[in-house]
């Protein structure tokens, strides 16, 4: 036996030995496991409580036009915070009413004063500025300030608060947008309900409350302990609110099915006449093995998002990779140990209305049989139905459109979409998001020149027919003398100006997007003409050059996640073609979820069942986070489903009856699994925060598509049509590939040849 056969013989037979051992000693040593992760528990809790800082809603990256431009305002005016919290206040004046009234000007002028505290920047007065609309009614003020919205102060939100409300009480209407009062989002309802779908899932898989509370336990220890490592996080590393909600979301539905796994694999352990000391080895020696190299796909494609380089994506990646890693490891330790607490209530106690079925037995001719036995049948047709339903789902990606979240897609009747919607009724939607055009004239031999000429271009351009700039707003908005002369003293001093573009369309729009491309085509000859250069900027750029970021970053990822779990899958199957078919499965899956997104957020179809009022472009994160994540998930339900299929096979069974045979036996566990998913990705689809909502109805669609479309329709008719073949390596290749004997095969043979004992 050469040296890469012993190695591979070697780890095989480790890796589901030394599971089956650690699940019988947490067993048996249940309350030192208990209490480990107890005491593990609070003492990240009391670190959170005491360290925690805050979470923001910003989405930053360094490197871009957009936030170079920022970075050259911070350099040359060191005051200044372009990447500060902002808000908008706008003020309506009651119907027949003017805000230039005498009395409500004194309010207005009142709010202004009561707002300005010492972490204010500026305040542009809605009457010196011109932010007043036509008929008098509605004005805004635009206020700035010099920390960012993490560090913002509570006195200077108190005193947004506090100034809005008095207005509010003289009479006016008030809102407030903008993100200094951005809060925290809280999901406690988003819980609730996956954490209500499970249970009830679980109670009619397994027939018993005292089954199905355990991996609603462990799961909700995993999330506890991941968040609370996040939270405390926060403390030393700035990280969008998005990372401990992601983490939540996850945690809660992979230790929900991790548990679920070795939770049906116990129970039929047990069935069998082991021992419950055994049985608990046994189960996360076998279905332990599939958790571990499930959760290792899920890990390596959240983790993997670092190799984009995006800051805000790798916190999520890696925050959602650490919390599923938790997850694995209460799986096969704290699982085994409840078990041993709870002794046989496991396996009696059954629910009345329910039948004593074994979730793991294949004696019975259930309905998951008798699905997989049509499918085989049909192969073809359900091969070519299932791409073309796939094919057909997917086709309103091809009009996606990716945008930054803004004000517009928040809750109707919110502040801030108040906010956003009496400003754009009344300014047009541009004034919500502004562009700024930041002109370096470092380089410039005449600096006023090449700030003239730079708003000359701007100019000329919203002159164009069908010009999507509805105003221009000069660096010098004076022609005094004196103001001449106080501009140029700035921009010898600062040695730049910026020059404030209104676009016509919304912040998300799609010409907006546009427009930023053609102000940067129209201002790439500025260096050679003038020798200064312009930056364009604002949060609608921001958007645009994260999203082209995105784009660029893509490709790579894709590569690097999907060719590193692919190797791995073919380690876990001993096969070229399984892993491979899993992938492109999983890009059908990607389709589906993706095309039901763009169909409900972008074009508003049932978008009411979601409560969703409004249509918006797609969050500008979603394809590459969506991918990540659901790549991970996809190989989930591969991993389980086919390793009772490749189990059947190396048994001896034919391979068109291992299909069969494998299915029936993991099929109705899988469907509990994707069923809870769903139910908890679908829990956060329901809370008012957009970003959540977005990953949450595109995870639950991609979930329900991967498996009950792509796992349980394409792959069985795909495998019975390829037959024997679907198992092929080549033989050059063995020798270098492990056998990770996720079947536990070997773990089997070890146990009886070592006289272990059963009932």
């Amino acid at each position: 036996m050469d040296r890469e056969v012993r190695f591979n013989v070697l780890l095989e037979v480790l890796m589901a030995w030394h599971l089956f051992r650690l699940g019988r000693w947490s067993f048996v040593h249940r309350r030192l496991v208990a209490g480990a992760w107890a005491i593990l528990f609070v003492v990240l809790g009391a670190g959170a409580a005491t360290l925690a800082g805050q979470t923001n809603d910003n989405f930053e990256l360094s490197g871009i036009e957009s936030t170079e431009a920022f970075d050259l305002i911070q350099e040359r005016s060191p005051q200044a915070a372009p990447d500060g919290a902002s808000a908008r206040v706008v003020f309506e004046a009651p119907e027949g009413q003017s805000l230039s009234d005498p009395d409500n000007k004194k309010v207005v002028d009142r709010a202004i004063a009561d707002l300005t505290t010492d972490g204010v920047l500026s305040v542009a007065d809605p009457f010196t500025a011109g932010t007043i609309s036509e008929d008098g009614r509605v004005g805004y003020a635009s206020v700035s300030y010099s920390s960012t919205v993490v560090d913002l102060p509570q006195s200077d939100k108190d005193a947004l608060e506090d100034a809005a409300q008095a207005a509010e009480d003289a009479g006016l209407t008030v809102a407030v947008g903008g993100d200094a009062l951005a809060g925290e989002t809280a999901l406690p309802i988003a819980e609730l309900i996956g954490i209500a779908v499970a249970f009830v899932v679980l109670a009619l898989t397994f027939g018993s409350l005292v089954a199905a509370g355990m991996p609603l336990l462990t799961a909700v220890v995993g999330v506890g302990i991941g968040v609370v490592s996040i939270t405390l996080l926060t403390g030393f590393v700035e990280l969008s609110s998005v990372t401990p909600a992601l983490g939540t979301m996850l945690g809660l539905a992979v230790g929900i099915d991790y548990a679920l796994f070795i939770m049906s694999r116990y129970q039929h352990e047990v069935r069998q006449g082991r021992t419950l000391e055994e049985a608990a080895g046994r189960a996360v020696g076998t279905a332990g093995s599939a958790v571990v190299f499930a959760g290792l796909t899920v890990i390596i494609a959240l983790a993997g998002l670092s190799v984009t380089g995006i800051g805000f994506l790798t916190q999520m990646g890696l925050g959602g990779a650490f919390t599923v890693a938790i997850s694995v490891l209460i799986a096969l330790t704290l699982l085994p140990a409840l078990l041993g607490f709870a002794g046989r209530r496991v396996t009696t106690g059954r629910l009345s209305f329910l039948k004593d079925r074994d979730p793991e037995g294949g004696s019975e001719r259930t309905n998951g049989r008798r699905w997989v036995e049509t499918t085989s049948r049909f192969r073809w047709p359900a091969l070519v139905a299932g791409i073309a339903l796939a094919a057909i789902a997917s086709i309103p990606v091809a009009s996606m459109q990716l945008a930054l979240p803004d004000d517009a897609s928040k809750p109707a009747g919110s502040d801030a979409r108040v906010a956003y919607d009496l400003i754009a009724d009344n300014f047009g939607a541009g004034a919500n998001g502004p562009l700024i055009v930041v002109v370096d004239t470092q380089g410039a031999d005449e600096p006023a020149a090449a700030v003239d000429a730079a708003t000359t271009r701007l100019q000329e351009m919203a002159a164009q027919d069908g010009s999507d700039i509805a105003a221009v707003v000069p660096a010098l908005t004076s022609d005094a003398p004196e103001a001449q002369e106080a501009f140029a003293q700035q921009l010898e001093a600062l040695q730049l100006a910026t020059i404030t573009v209104v676009p016509g369309s919304g912040p998300s729009d799609q010409s907006t997007k546009e427009l930023v491309a053609d102000i940067r085509d129209a201002m790439a000859d500025l260096p050679g003409e003038t020798g200064a250069r312009a930056l364009v900027s604002g949060q609608t750029a921001v958007g645009v050059d994260i999203a082209n970021e995105l784009t660029d970053a893509f490709p790579v990822y894709l590569v690097v996640v999907v060719g590193m779990a692919v190797f791995l899958l073919i380690a876990v199957f001993r096969s070229i073609w399984v892993p491979v078919k899993a992938a492109l499965g999983f890009l059908l899956s990607v389709g589906v979820s993706l095309g039901a997104t763009v169909a409900v957020f972008q074009w508003g179809w049932l978008s009411s069942l979601l409560g969703l009022d409004t249509t918006s472009p797609v969050i500008f994160i979603l394809p590459i986070l969506l991918t990540g994540i659901l790549f991970g998930l996809a190989m989930d339900y591969e991993v389980f489903l086919v390793t009772r299929m490749r189990e059947a096979y190396v048994h001896g069974t034919p391979a068109r009856q291992a299909v069969i045979d494998g299915f029936a036996h993991s099929a109705r566990v899988v469907v509990a699994a994707a069923v809870i998913m769903m139910g908890v990705f679908a829990g956060f689809a329901l809370t008012d925060d957009v970003i959540l909502k977005t990953i949450g109805f595109a995870l639950a669609v991609g979930v329900l598509a991967d498996a009950f479309l792509v796992r349980m329709m394409i792959v069985p008719a795909f495998m019975a049509i390829v037959g024997d073949r679907i198992w092929w390596m080549p033989r050059w290749l063995e020798r270098f590939v492990p056998n990770l004997d996720i079947e536990g095969e070997r773990l089997a043979s070890r146990l009886e040849a070592d006289g272990a004992t059963t009932a």
